[in-house]
């Protein structure tokens, strides 16, 4: 894996994906008023949308790109293990970025005159939304102190021809570089804001916790991911390096004494965040390629959540592996969020082991914050079939014995249930010790190579059954 060159770009994926049948096309007009969210939303998980006729705009507009496992192998045209292993070596070993002149994104260059709410088709989502908003946007900014550069996502609300509301959470870099610039008495902050950029970056951006600190330079962690440096170009308005294979790049300045109302606006966890004010992000170019295509994610939809299942499962794995031998694989589940449940995979191989599924668990809560719930199971159990985790849980589990609450603990402060962020998490031991592995051992059958597709439709069973009940057809 660490000497595969893969080609991550934007367009190269579109056409892995269409040749593997993941793409479908919508041939009616459609509206970027609520329709085209809504469809989305209704076939979300299922393969990307493609809307080549949308009304008021020449853009085509795709979406649910990455809303599935099926999508993002046919993106990368690996399999499951294969991203993940994409991931780790980014981690491992980043690539700085080659700087090219010539590049796609600036084939049409706008520094005056352009107007943001007309130039592409951003969506207004849901009819609770307080308007339009950029949602599958990278913000890619070099932190005015150190000069790291940090790549990540933020919603971006349409306020006017050159002005978008950014919503900045605390305890994310983008925030941390912004605190930075203020307190070091600079008026704003340069930013770009990539749309329908290399699938590395997007990748690299889903990145949270301790793998990701905020010394790592993240345009060379995404270089690390596809094995070959990540291609840039520098800005035409601010003193930046962007993605030089990305569709649009927004570049301009957030303001760090001007906001504006942004919101309610439905999040990833299901719930519309509520209105307050967030910093303004002062568009000062927009550059393009010549026929460009305009990426969207669903606030509360599977591309927004599953991005993050491949990097976090990376990131946990390699916390685990290191300080707990006993650990072989984890799987952030979809109900979870790929984000807040965990199964975790262990295998014991003597009485020694004993107890580290525990140990395990408690890594775990503390490689990533926003778990709250974490299932330790044994080596025979498939974590990726629910119906066999919970098959664990049924006679492997104890409740007065293997439930264990860790209170007052730091989540995520989205969830509602939690106070402000802080809840009691729970570890769920549904394992055996090592001397009963025997005990709990299941009915295994003998090994066969005849598959389903061996088998062949056909009436003769209606007749079979019709026979064995002594029926006679006259």
């Amino acid at each position: 894996m660490s000497q595969q060159i893969l080609d991550t770009r934007f367009r190269s994926a579109l056409a892995r994906m269409a040749k593997s049948d993941r793409i479908l096309t919508y041939e009616k007009m459609a509206d970027s008023h609520l329709e085209i969210a809504a469809i989305l939303k209704k076939h979300d998980g299922k393969q990307a949308l493609l809307f080549p006729k949308v009304k008021g705009t020449e853009i085509p507009i795709v979406g649910n790109l990455l809303s599935s496992k099926e999508n993002c192998e046919a993106a990368f045209g690996l399999d499951f293990n294969g991203i993940r292993g994409l991931v780790q070596r980014a981690m491992g070993g980043p690539l700085p970025p080659e700087v090219v002149t010539n590049a796609p994104v600036q084939e049409v260059v706008l520094k005056t005159g352009f107007d943001i709410t007309k130039l592409f088709p951003a969506l207004f989502h849901a009819p609770g939304d307080a308007g339009r908003y950029i949602t599958a946007g990278i913000v890619v900014v070099k932190d005015p102190v150190t000069g790291v550069y940090n790549a990540s996502y933020h919603r971006l609300q349409l306020l006017g021809p050159d002005r978008v509301a950014i919503k900045l959470d605390f305890g994310r870099h983008l925030r941390a570089a912004f605190d930075r610039a203020k307190a070091t008495g600079k008026k704003s902050l340069p930013v770009a804001v990539c749309i329908g950029t290399d699938l590395a970056l997007h990748f690299t951006a889903a990145t949270m916790g301790s793998q990701m600190p905020e010394s790592a330079d993240e345009l060379a962690v995404a270089g690390g991911l596809a094995g070959a440096p990540l291609k840039v170009t520098k800005a035409v308005s601010q003193d930046l390096l962007v993605p030089a294979e990305s569709e649009f790049v927004l570049e301009g300045e957030i303001l760090v004494d001007d906001v504006a109302p942004e919101g309610p606006f439905g999040e990833f966890i299901g719930f519309a965040a509520p209105a307050a004010d967030a910093p303004i992000l002062k568009i000062t170019a927009v550059t393009h390629r010549l026929r460009p295509i305009y990426h969207v994610i669903n606030g509360f939809g599977r591309e927004t959540i599953i991005l993050r299942k491949y990097v976090l499962e990376a990131s946990l794995l390699k916390v685990l592996q290191s300080a707990i031998p006993i650990v072989i694989d984890a799987e952030m589940t979809s109900g979870g969020l790929h984000r807040f449940h965990a199964v975790i995979q262990v295998k014991k191989q003597g009485k020694q082991h004993n107890g580290l599924q525990r140990n395990a668990m408690l890594a775990a809560f503390g490689a990533l914050k926003d778990l709250d719930l974490i299932i330790v199971v044994d080596h025979d159990i498939d974590i990726r079939d629910p119906m066999d985790v919970e098959y664990a849980l049924a006679t492997r589990m104890e409740a007065s014995s293997d439930l264990i609450l860790i209170p007052g603990a730091r989540g995520h402060e989205y969830v509602r249930v939690s106070k402000d962020g802080i809840r009691t998490k729970l570890g769920i031991d549904a394992t055996v010790p090592f001397e009963d592995q025997d005990k709990f051992r299941r009915v295994e059958f003998a090994p066969t190579a005849i598959e389903l597709s061996q088998f062949t439709p056909g009436d003769h069973v209606a007749t079979l059954a019709l026979g064995l009940v002594g029926t006679n057809i006259a």
